[in-house]
């Protein structure tokens, strides 16, 4: 998944002036001071799916911006910037999270699959997804959504219904309890341990729940949000057990990503319930205890580069010989017609010249032309391959265990 609208660099600025009695500010300052915090903006938030720098300026005698961001120095950097110009700008920042949380910056996911949108609004784009027990932080709320950032940075607005919102310490109660992972592709928790009882809700595959017992041949479970509900045990594995286990190897990854064949694309998808390209790739290592950026043009800059090219170009040789099962590869569909094009599309590597995508529906093709599922249109669109496995523990390719959202606090951490 590459949504256009975040490859370049986006800065919202709304240039505003009040018609106050004599002068207004001049449109050549206006230029100059937008210019100036355009540049500012790109250097610190080279990625605005990761970061915010929003600025409003405004004022008629003396221009006044208003700044919204998630880096505590970027108020600093924007005054230094201005300084250097000579211009008198006064900057007022706005710090995320908001202050208008009154604390409550801490959210769980509350149901089986909540989807992240670009703007609050549920005609919105859909551009991610998060699972039950997935802990983010809110940054502010607007119009009955939360504009959250999940543990792979991403942010991005959902209902804040689909929320349990909580304070600090109320966070940390749910980080120090014991807790599921449930297993099963799919499935549901009940009202009693009896699974012709009523339900309580869906459940997928990587889904986090409060232990609470065991009772007969099932696990009471506690919700984000407080419901109760019983999981068979059959269904679910201890959640220390789940994200001790050593690192994943190819195998595991490509086993995990096969259960997936046949799953539809879905744009913005995540979970099982839809992948997009990106979003399966994702999946595929978080169900293995690895979180991974979200888009393909980030993953497509973490990892070990492999090299497969000959001559400035993709040489099937050099692919066969130098890739390994569990690699990532990256397609560009402007591929000759850009001298830069953009990363598009990824999937995993497989082994002597076959991967496994998200396109249309998770499938397995080959980049070898005689092979009866050669996918031209990946093949020639081939740009790069980036080494994963051997890199965990490098920044943006974390376990799970050692993500400060997710870290179980010590008895003695407060």
């Amino acid at each position: 998944m590459q949504p256009k609208s975040y490859i370049s660099f986006f800065l919202l600025v709304f240039l505003t002036t009040s018609l106050h009695a004599s002068a207004v500010l001049d449109t050549v300052l206006l230029k100059k001071i937008k210019t100036i915090a355009e540049n500012v903006g790109r250097k610190e938030v080279p990625d605005q799916r990761t970061d915010i720098f929003n600025l409003e300026v405004t004022g008629t005698e003396r221009p006044r911006v208003e700044l919204e961001t998630t880096l505590p120095q970027a108020s600093e950097r924007l005054r230094t910037a201005f300084a250097k110009e000579g211009l008198q700008v006064d900057v007022v920042e706005h710090l995320l999270p908001s202050a208008a949380l009154n604390g409550r910056v801490y959210g769980v996911v509350r149901l089986s699959v909540a989807n992240n949108r670009k703007v609050p609004a549920h005609y919105a784009e859909m551009v991610t997804q998060m699972i039950l027990g997935t802990p983010v932080q809110i940054l502010k709320m607007e119009k009955g959504y939360s504009l959250v950032r999940s543990p792979d940075r991403y942010i991005a607005w959902v209902e804040t219904e689909a929320l349990a919102v909580m304070d600090t310490a109320g966070f940390e109660q749910w980080r120090r309890a014991d807790k599921l992972v449930y297993t099963e592709d799919y499935g549901s928790a009940y009202s009693r341990a009896d699974v012709t009882s009523e339900r309580v809700s869906d459940l997928v595959k990587g889904n986090l729940l409060k232990l609470l017992s065991k009772e007969k041949k099932f696990y009471k479970v506690a919700y984000p949000d407080g419901r109760i509900a019983f999981i068979p045990l059959k269904t679910a594995q201890k959640y220390k057990q789940w994200i001790s286990r050593p690192n994943p190897d190819a195998q595991q990854i490509l086993a995990t990503a096969k259960t997936l064949i046949g799953t539809p694309y879905l744009w913005g998808g995540t979970s099982m319930k839809g992948v997009d390209c990106s979003g399966f790739t994702k999946t595929s290592f978080f169900l293995n205890g690895i979180i991974l950026p979200r888009d393909a043009s980030q993953q497509a800059l973490i990892g070990e580069p492999v090299d497969i090219y000959e001559a400035d170009t993709v040489s099937l040789s050099k692919c066969l010989k130098n890739l390994r099962a569990g690699d990532l590869l990256f397609f560009a569909a402007a591929k000759g017609r850009a001298a830069h094009p953009r990363v598009t599309h990824t999937a995993i590597y497989m082994g002597n010249g076959e991967f496994i995508q998200s396109a249309g529906m998770v499938r397995i093709n080959s980049m070898v032309p005689s092979a009866a599922d050669y996918a031209d249109f990946q093949s020639r669109t081939l740009v790069s391959a980036r080494r994963i496995l051997d890199e965990i523990g490098s920044p943006q390719i974390t376990r799970i265990d050692q993500h400060e959202l997710y870290i179980q606090p010590t008895n003695n951490e407060q």
